[in-house]
């Protein structure tokens, strides 16, 4: 008698990956805040390009409309929405995109348990590149600091939990304390950059005064504005 052999139901496997994301924040009129958006991409053209975006709309009152002319106006501009927050799914349109629950900011808390006093406190997590980060590269290390033995290439970007050392000329994009770590501060042994952030206030290569380009310098956050001295 012959067997009859099912076929093996292959599985389906989900995986779980976590992406950092821009949240936007409009507020009115629109028409000023797009300004705003056109003023980052005219110092910075590439900034958002490829990057996760949600669209928080909990400080404006748009209808259905108007929050797809707005999707509209910042895809035209190069940027991707992932998502929205701050409204309510009921009533719009089937193209906008998802309205998104349950997202956190990132920002790193941690617990102090008492330690005994022959305890030594943990090493901060670092990050160590031993060669050059080449123009078009992305290091994301957000657990703590990155240090580069060498230089960051135009077009490149570093993105740290903790501060920034580059051991050479930092010409791409260095993004310090994105876990809101207003604490963290970016070094280099000359700075020709593109962007230097901290804690998501930054400041583009038109901001950086001619006196210090090609110097050796720190950058480091005063309130929310980037000041940015020499090191030496």
């Amino acid at each position: 008698m012959d067997s009859k052999v099912e076929p093996q139901r292959q599985v389906m496997r989900l995986r779980g990956r976590s992406y950092i994301a821009f949240v936007f924040s409009p507020f009115m009129p629109i028409v000023d805040w797009l300004g705003e958006i056109d003023a980052t991409l005219a110092r910075s053209s590439g900034f958002f390009a490829g990057r996760p975006i949600v669209l928080d709309l909990s400080a404006v009152d748009l209808s259905s409309h108007g929050i797809a002319h707005l999707v509209s106006n910042l895809e035209s501009r190069g940027i991707r929405v992932l998502g929205l927050e701050g409204v309510e799914p009921t009533g719009l349109d089937a193209g906008l995109p998802p309205v998104l629950s349950g997202g956190r900011g990132c920002v790193v808390e941690q617990q102090v348990e008492p330690k005994k006093v022959d305890d030594q406190p943990p090493p901060t997590p670092s990050l160590l590149l031993q060669c050059p980060v080449r123009s078009g590269q992305r290091i994301v290390f957000t657990e703590g600091d990155i240090t580069v033995l060498g230089s960051v290439g135009s077009g490149a970007e570093i993105v740290a939990g903790g501060s920034i050392h580059v051991y050479g000329t930092l010409r791409g994009r260095a993004m310090a304390g994105i876990n809101g770590n207003s604490a963290a501060r970016i070094f280099c042994q000359k700075i020709e950059a593109e962007l230097v952030a901290i804690d998501g206030y930054y400041q583009t290569a038109e901001d950086i005064g001619e006196t210090m380009r090609r110097r050796a310098a720190q950058a480091w956050l005063d309130g929310d504005i980037i000041r940015i001295t020499p090191l030496n």
